[in-house]
């Protein structure tokens, strides 16, 4: 490809080359810009622009050959930076999607146009390579709508994943069978032989990944260069593609793979960031390129057999995948959208009929108007791909609604058999997802009447399988609400709906009893306005829960009494969360009765490999050497407060102790966990020459503080728009900088303007401190 790029620029100079190049990137921005304020997706628009610029209409590219190969450029790009959101795991978890699910696409539709065209009284070699092309769909196209959707990793976005690899995969065989098809070479053993070879290239490549790349990308982090980064990342994508492309693999696949390669690196993101801008360019690029091929002129020409192709591959398409997704056990609706998704023709198709034409292979049995009418009809097809995802999820969108309608019709029917006629202020469950489940068991234990309303069937299996009281019915229907006695219910509990169908719920419920209490969790505060409007009372949004939840823990530490920390929480959530709504320059004022014993007081864990841990507790001699007074000790959900000086502190014990910072400053030997004897680093750690240990004794214990980080990263760095290796942590403020092996060695300057001494690391799983005055470990 490379070689093919720099014989297209020796044969052009670039200031030929460069009005095409121009031409392009101009039509490109402004169709796909039309096309985006007319609601489609940017691809429509690159795909027009191709045709519209294109040698079969105004001629303005003339140089196909160059705009190929910077087409496989974006394809590889592409395909690498979507390889960069996946890792091993997950493409482990959707094998049977990629072998089961696109074995049985891929041969459903190669057997379905054979049989089709046998029919019609072409050759079955013809038949079997028309299957072929028609059975691979656009990775490029497919992925890239979804990920604009947000869908990659939902259940169609794995689906169409995993088929996707399978075609990519079965380009190998394809290629091989096409001189056995034209009846002029090959063999069965000539293709076990290619496949053997290039499940030994995957396996050395998926091997090359968990293996060397993290240390790999290490290495070249180290130098904080950007553009070193950004050449390194380059050289792994491109590299990997041509090292499987050797074994006859595609481009598709190899870049795909040389994603995950880099995705299990610590550095994905990294990557991700500096190749995107490359990646939309090069990828628009290959968008425009399909459209160059439409020609319009036997479009106008052959109207009729064109759209007849068309439609038969939509059709075929829909049907294969839709039967192939349907046998992995996924409902009607998922396979139809699965079907309209694939429903265009790949890319390498294309190549796959180029190949075939100099051995006189051509699709439909129709010689050179076989190959126009195939790319037409393909062309168009990758045009329609937008319209036809839409079209899926309208079929979907349709036959939920359907099936929810017939549940809540079946339930309507069966009611004489369902009463809920004894229930009297009782809580209306709604829905019985994973928040719903752990508020049933509470409530059943605590003996309040309760009824479950839920139309997912798995759902409702399983609570009836354990004998709650579930109707199957839809709970946002009055009629549904009625049935479980609404306005006899004290409460109605919405714990895991989406906000949208909460505020329908809670609408009706609102409407039906008055006097009811909504409750409903949701995720963020921004949707708690809209809920309230709609009728509910008290909107718990977990981002404001969850800052509830360490306000506690902060006071519990303070010694504050657990009724004191009720009344505070109570007052909270009672205001729906005001007080941390604030502004931020108006801090809430919460809690007001810290007093000197609440400030000077601390809770001590005691860890293995602490120096207090196994020895006896003996709290004269803290008082003694430290001035620690010991009110109590914490085991196992215990407290004791009469203790024995004979008590032998175990790991997992909590001191609670009384004293002033330095107190606590000086003590810290006893519960700190030292670093492995002789100094060394603690298991995965890695420190420049500048951080090594000397021999001595740190001096400077004094300066460590109880501090809490004042970023997630290096400050410095971010402002400057640059990057680090690992970050370090300042025990006496709680500055975070970066390393000595990193470019601007933030940590040390650090403590060079501030003479804070001592740093520990914050990188995950590390816990070393240093000491940059004595130059040892602490």
């Amino acid at each position: 490809m490379l070689h093919d790029l720099m014989e297209v620029l020796a044969a052009n100079s670039p200031i030929h080359v460069l009005p095409e190049i121009v031409v392009i990137l101009t039509a490109g921005a402004i169709i796909a810009y039309i096309s985006q304020r007319l609601g489609q997706v940017p691809i429509v628009g690159f795909l027009l622009a191709g045709v519209l610029i294109g040698p079969n209409a105004l001629g303005l590219v003339q140089d196909q050959e160059l705009i190929e190969v910077v087409a496989e450029i974006g394809i590889i790009l592409l395909l690498f930076t979507i390889g960069i959101e996946f890792s091993l795991e997950k493409l482990a978890r959707i094998k049977r999607l990629i072998f089961v699910g696109g074995g049985l696409q891929v041969g459903l539709t190669v057997l379905l146009t054979t049989m089709i065209l046998a029919a019609l009284g072409i050759d079955w070699r013809v038949g079997i390579f028309t299957g072929c092309l028609i059975a691979l769909s656009s990775t490029a196209i497919i992925l890239k709508l979804l990920a604009d959707r947000a869908e990659t990793n939902s259940e169609p976005g794995q689906i169409a994943l995993g088929i996707l690899i399978f075609q990519d995969l079965a380009v190998i065989v394809m290629v091989l069978l096409v001189p056995m098809l034209a009846g002029i070479g090959g063999s069965p053993l000539n293709i076990v032989w290619e496949l053997g070879k290039a499940a030994a290239i995957i396996a050395l490549v998926l091997i090359f990944a968990r293996r060397v790349m993290p240390l790999l990308l290490e290495i070249v982090a180290r130098t904080c260069s950007q553009e070193i980064f950004l050449l390194s990342v380059i050289a792994i994508c491109f590299g990997t593609a041509w090292l499987t492309s050797l074994a006859g693999v595609s481009l598709s696949l190899g870049a795909f793979l040389a994603g995950l390669v880099v995705s299990e690196s610590q550095f994905s993101e990294h990557a991700f960031g500096e190749i995107m801008p490359l990646q939309v360019l090069f990828s628009a690029a290959f968008f425009v390129s399909v459209g160059l091929l439409l020609d319009l002129g036997f479009l106008v020409a052959q109207p009729l057999l064109v759209l007849s192709v068309l439609v038969g591959i939509v059709l075929i398409k829909v049907i294969t995948s839709g039967i192939g997704v349907l046998l992995l056990g996924y409902p009607l609706r998922t396979a139809l959208l699965s079907g309209f998704l694939l429903a265009q023709v790949g890319e390498f198709a294309f190549v796959l009929e180029r190949a075939a034409r100099p051995l006189d292979l051509f699709p439909l049995g129709l010689a050179e108007t076989g190959g126009q009418t195939f790319i037409a009809a393909s062309v168009i097809l990758l045009v329609m791909t937008p319209f036809l995802s839409q079209t899926g999820y309208w079929v979907r969108a349709r036959l939920t609604q359907r099936e929810t309608t017939s549940l809540a019709e079946a339930a309507a029917t069966h009611s004489s058999t369902v009463s809920f006629a004894h229930l009297q202020h009782h809580v209306i469950v709604a829905g019985y997802g994973a928040g719903a489940q752990q508020l049933v068991r509470v409530l059943r234990g605590s003996g309040i009447p309760y009824v479950i309303l839920t139309l997912n069937p798995l759902f409702a299996t399983e609570a009836e399988r354990e004998r709650l009281p579930v109707l199957r019915a839809d709970d946002s229907r009055l009629h549904t609400l009625q049935m479980v006695g609404i306005e006899r219910a004290k409460l109605l509990v919405i714990a895991d709906d989406n906000p949208g169908d909460a505020r329908r719920v809670a609408a009706v419920a609102r409407t039906a009893n008055p006097t009811l209490s909504i409750i409903v969790r949701t995720r963020y505060i921004a949707e708690a306005a809209s809920l309230t409007e709609a009728g509910a009372d008290i909107v718990i949004p977990e981002e404001l829960e969850s800052t509830v939840q360490l306000f506690v823990q902060v006071l519990d530490a303070y010694r504050v009494a657990p009724p004191e920390i009720e009344t505070h929480v109570q007052s909270m959530r009672s205001q729906g969360y005001a007080a941390l709504r604030e502004r931020a320059d108006q801090p809430p004022v919460v809690c007001t009765d810290l007093d000197e014993e609440c400030m000077q007081t601390r809770i001590v864990t005691i860890r293995a490999g602490a120096p207090a841990a196994g020895r006896p507790l003996d709290p004269p001699a803290l008082q003694r050497e430290y001035g620690l007074q010991v009110e109590a000790v914490q085991r196992n959900g215990q407290t004791i407060h009469d203790l024995p000086e004979t008590l032998e502190l175990q790991p997992g014990d909590r001191l609670v102790l009384l004293g002033n910072t330095e107190q606590f400053m000086r003590s810290g030997e006893l519960f700190r966990v030292s670093v492995l004897p002789g100094g060394a680093n603690m298991p995965g750690t890695t420190r420049t020459p500048a951080e090594q240990p000397a021999d001595g004794a740190c001096t400077h214990l004094n300066f460590i503080r109880p501090v809490s980080p004042e970023s997630q990263g290096c400050a410095e760095c971010q402002a400057a728009g640059d990057t680090w290796v690992h970050l370090r942590i300042c025990l006496t403020c709680g500055h975070v900088g970066c390393c000595d092996s990193s470019k601007n060695q933030h940590a040390t300057k650090h403590f060079h303007a501030s003479g804070h001494p001592i740093i520990q690391s914050f990188e995950p799983g590390e816990s070393w401190r240093w000491c940059y005055i004595d130059k040892t470990d602490v």
